[in-house]
């Protein structure tokens, strides 16, 4: 991890922000290298979660007022473990601590009188000053960074610990945009923000990240994922069941098999396993190195009623990079309960459907007298009662709520009824299946999956061995030489490539050794070099990174041969065993 962390810094993938001014943790800057990477690994995403399954994608704003958190649970459910020391007052993730010193995977699962006790039975220690820990209260800590939306302190708001709740709050005009038609999905792609107690391991855990997130609202009854598709995709399962067990394995099947045989109890959540599964594959992150674990009871998120986790193994230890949950219709229903709006959808029926329906037509002669002002709330909440318990009704007298208050209303000034109506449909509250993405921690999976040295022409080389698709950089092009022809040469093909859409670096420093070596640590998969032999005849030395094998080709075709490359159509064993001039 030292030595990926210091090429980051070194060429240009990510470092610490603000150094100028002795850096902040948890939070970091994307460098020229690392912009690229991210932003081609974002593209990749949006073609497979979005574009390929026909969703399409907002930009919800990153502050949001406090009733959207009220509503969402995270103002009371959005916490980590935290324990202070009482010397030096440096704060940590209680749970953190526990798995840096024992055996025990996932202490966040556990309780907090539980994880006390287990920083004091094994005597752990501050890491800042050595001071013990036993004794000292684990409490729960927001994740929340909060502002103030305008002058004053009259309107709180949050930065978004997740860009869905972007989506979630819009839902009742999203719902327009998609003809109020289900099943649909809505991608984001965006910055979120959590105030960790103990930021660590570079960009893994941070405290501002991106996200990429899909949103898909589905009717639970009727819609079906076309599970068809992945049902053959091989996957690494780490049930909950096989954690508890002292002699638990992972289960190496197909998503297929794991839906028949109830180990993934979401038709949905498997079929985006399987999407993820694919994808992740084809980013370049190493399948021998990635599993998918089921959250415990104690570690799902207040919305989620299942959740798996991509996890990959970085340097002995595994890492969640995304997640799958199924948040049933827990953000839609909450939104509807605490706003104004419909958060629902309607189902039509194949056929009306004659049924029995509670209504009340208060005396509002008797209501507006006896409670003055709220006599227009009691009239709703008794509507709201009717349609949810009708046997309240039964007594001489019903009690329902209004803004925090209990009225006691007598039943026969209520209009009680039973009517049967005849119904075309019925409004829904839609579920929510999520892919969760978080980008940072894909693209130092890619990295640390991708890091490799082997020995060329006697020297130890350091490559990083990315995918076409997600490198940086498509293609360097060098001069042999800046003389005789070869620079000007070289700008010109390097202009004709980028002008084609490539992403091209050019360099004339140094040996063209050094220059092979400089790219082979950033990732470039080509390099093209511009020799004596290419300005007399217009080819070029076309360099492939991984093998260091190469090939002469024709100046005219390389802009459809590296586009050929990066895209997969071709392999570069295919080309170099291609004679030149029937290619």
């Amino acid at each position: 991890m030292t030595d990926l962390v210091e090429l980051a810094k070194r060429r240009g993938f990510f470092f610490q922000s603000s150094e100028a001014y002795g850096g902040v943790s948890g939070f970091y800057v994307y460098g020229p290298q690392g912009a690229a990477l991210k932003r081609n690994i974002e593209d990749s995403w949006r073609d497979r979660f979005q574009i390929q399954e026909g969703h399409r994608e907002i930009e919800a704003p990153t502050v949001m007022p406090e009733p959207v958190f009220e509503a969402s649970g995270h103002l009371d459910g959005f916490d980590d473990m935290l324990v202070e020391c009482p010397e030096c007052g440096e704060s940590h993730r209680a749970d953190h601590l526990i798995e840096d010193n024992t055996d025990i995977e996932d202490a966040e699962a556990l309780p907090l009188d539980e994880v006390g006790d287990l920083i004091a039975d094994n005597d752990l220690r501050c890491p800042n000053c050595d001071t013990p820990l036993a004794g000292e209260p684990v409490e729960d800590f927001n994740l929340m960074f909060s502002t103030d939306i305008g002058p004053g302190s009259g309107h709180p708001g949050y930065l978004r610990p997740e860009t869905a709740q972007g989506i979630f709050v819009e839902f009742p005009r999203l719902k327009e945009y998609a003809r109020n038609q289900l099943p649909f999905g809505i991608t984001q792609i965006g910055p979120a923000y959590r105030n960790e107690i103990s930021p660590r391991r570079s960009i893994i855990r941070v405290r501002e990240f991106t996200q990429a997130e899909l949103e898909q609202f589905i009717d639970p009854e009727t819609d079906e994922p076309p599970l068809h598709l992945v049902e053959d995709v091989e996957v690494t399962l780490y049930s909950a069941p096989a954690q508890h067990d002292a002699d638990g394995e992972y289960l190496h099947t197909t998503i297929g098999e794991a839906v028949d045989e109830g180990i993934i109890g979401s038709d949905w959540v498997a079929y985006y396993l399987g999407v993820g599964q694919e994808w992740y594959e084809r980013i370049g992150v190493d399948m021998d190195r990635f599993r998918f674990r089921q959250h415990l009871s104690g570690e799902r998120a207040h919305y989620a009623s299942d959740c798996w986790d991509a996890e990959a193994e970085i340097d002995g230890d595994w890492i969640e990079i995304s997640g799958y949950s199924y948040r049933s219709d827990y953000d839609l229903s909450n939104h509807g309960e605490h706003s104004d709006e419909d958060f629902t959808v309607f189902r039509q029926y194949d056929e009306p459907k004659v049924v029995e329906r509670a209504v009340v037509e208060p005396d509002m002669s008797y209501l507006g007298p006896e409670f003055g002002g709220a006599a227009a709330d009691i009239a709703e909440a008794l509507q709201t009662l009717a349609e949810r318990d009708r046997t309240a009704f039964d007594g001489d007298d019903v009690t329902v709520e209004a803004d925090g208050e209990s009225y006691t209303v007598p039943v026969e000034k209520t209009g009680f009824s039973v009517e049967e109506v005849k119904e075309s449909g019925e409004h829904i509250t839609p579920h929510v299946v999520e892919p969760s993405i978080g980008v940072g921690r894909v693209l130092y999976t890619v990295l640390d999956h991708a890091y490799e040295t082997d020995e060329v022409e006697g020297e130890t080389r350091t490559r990083l061995s990315l995918d076409s698709e997600i490198a940086p950089t498509t293609v360097g092009v060098f001069p042999l030489m800046d003389k005789d022809g070869m620079g000007e040469k070289a700008h010109e093909i390097a202009t004709e490539l980028r002008t084609n859409g490539l992403d091209v670096t050019y360099d004339e420093s140094g040996n063209i050794g050094r220059r092979y070596r400089r790219q082979d640590e950033v990732g470039t998969p080509f390099c093209v070099t511009v020799d004596y032999e290419g300005v007399e005849d217009d080819t070029v030395t076309l360099r492939e990174r991984d093998s260091t094998e190469q090939v002469r080709v024709d100046i005219a075709d390389l802009p459809d041969l590296l586009s050929s490359l990066k895209d997969g159509d071709i392999s570069f064993e295919d080309l170099a065993s291609t004679p030149l001039r029937n290619r």
